[in-house]
């Protein structure tokens, strides 16, 4: 059995947001299976820091400073026709390496993670290639054209175009060069995901499109081993907290609701406050601050403290795609989840029960209140909450699915409808 290049835009150290999350444990799955080598991007001074943490789990490995702009990347988009997340993780010291790691390596298997490193898919190469795209990111784009102006929402159109195109490219690339000795397959974090994708390929294309859902830390995310931040406790509450990435626009979309249009009406009877935390938070949700009964705490060393601390953590995201890992780490936590449809999918667990699913900002209100309120309810929904995670939902589950994928197990190539 040969060995595995792992290719991924973002190098999958640490752990500490949605993409790393996943990429983290897919590689640690991986290395389970057979020797791996790591080609990625760093992009800052704390990605330059984990070259030790790579070495000590990959075969090989080559960590590469990400040096391309996003307005050069965005030239060289629109000067070549090509979406921006294309040029803007295409890199010759990259190429390089993969082509000499399979000219000195028994790679045969190459994985693939994010839509942007299709463009290193070797030409010629004869062993199995599996694409994990997370999400459908074209879609995401048209969400964000419809809502931005001009010119925008141009630039988000064109975006969302291209990458249908190169997504759907490199789905008929697999459909093609597939053989019954060879497992070609694109993954995707939800059966939503797949489905939708599964929509923008080729007429035609029999290509083996599978869910691969998110798991979850629990032994990490456990309330019995944190204690709850001291700020918090010490404040009246109730405290509603959110988590997450805060440069990231359905983020800065759900806080800005929740803030805005849900906070003030519990207000009105109770003294609620609202925790936002996460990093790089923007110039609009940093002025979030300034609203009656709302933090924004930006980069903090550990969330559990904060969540451990909250009688709600909140997603009302109106805008998510595949499974929200702030909304998996909060059941872990034993703490009552209050979230959106959009925020609840691919994650199985019963509404009313191990969450609750708010449909508008009234229902929010009503289940904050009520959750609040309830005090022996909230623990009880936090257990659940707890229970399924660990049941349902863990990494060791995940990795178990990745041995016949790349060829290492029980199940072997077959065509997903």
């Amino acid at each position: 059995m040969g060995e595995i290049l792992f290719l991924c835009h973002r190098v999958p150290f640490p752990p500490d947001r949605g993409d790393k999350i996943r990429s983290h444990h897919l590689l640690k799955g991986l290395a389970k299976l057979a020797p791996v080598h790591v080609g990625t991007f760093a992009e800052n001074a704390q990605d330059r820091a984990q070259d030790p943490a790579l070495a000590q789990l990959a075969a090989s490995h080559l960590l590469v400073d990400r040096d391309m702009s996003l307005p050069k990347a965005g030239l060289r988009a629109l000067a070549s026709g090509r979406p921006v997340s294309l040029p803007a993780f295409a890199d010759r010291r990259l190429s390089r390496w993969v082509a000499q790691t399979l000219a000195g390596r028994d790679i045969d298997t190459v994985v693939i993670f994010s839509g942007q490193m299709g463009q290193y898919i070797p030409e010629g190469f004869t062993g199995r290639v599996v694409v994990d795209l997370c999400d459908v990111d074209s879609a995401k784009f048209e969400t964000y054209a419809a809502e931005a102006g001009f010119p925008k929402s141009w630039l988000m159109a064109r975006e969302a175009r291209l990458l249908a195109e190169w997504t759907a490219i490199v789905g008929a690339h697999l459909a093609q060069h597939t053989r019954p000795d060879r497992l070609d397959c694109t993954l995707l974090i939800s059966d939503n995901e797949r489905a939708l994708f599964r929509s923008r390929l080729p007429a035609g294309a029999d290509c083996d499109v599978r869910a691969l859902g998110n798991g979850i830390d629990a032994a990490f995310f456990d309330p019995v081993a944190t204690l709850e931040h001291p700020d918090l406790t010490a404040t009246p509450g109730p405290h509603f907290v959110f988590t997450g990435q805060m440069d990231y626009p359905p983020n800065i979309a759900a806080v800005e609701r929740f803030a805005r249009a849900i906070l003030p009406r519990l207000r009105e009877t109770v003294e609620a406050r609202f925790q936002i935390v996460g990093r790089a938070p923007t110039a609009e949700v940093t002025r979030l601050g300034d609203e009656p009964g709302v933090t924004v705490w930006g980069e903090v060393p550990d969330v559990r403290p904060f969540l451990a601390a909250a009688s709600a953590v909140v997603a009302p995201l109106t805008l998510a795609r595949g499974v929200q890992n702030k909304v998996l780490e909060a059941m872990a936590m034993a703490r009552p989840v209050l979230l959106s449809s959009e925020a609840a999918t691919g994650i199985e667990a019963r509404d009313g029960e191990q969450f609750t699913i708010c449909r508008d900002d009234t229902a929010f209100v009503a289940a904050a209140g009520e959750i609040t309120a309830d005090q022996t309810r909230a623990e009880a929904m936090g257990r659940a909450a707890r229970a399924f995670v660990m049941a349902e939902m863990s990494w060791e589950a995940v990795e178990a699915q990745l041995a016949p994928i790349v060829g290492r197990g029980q199940g072997g190539p077959h065509h997903a409808a």
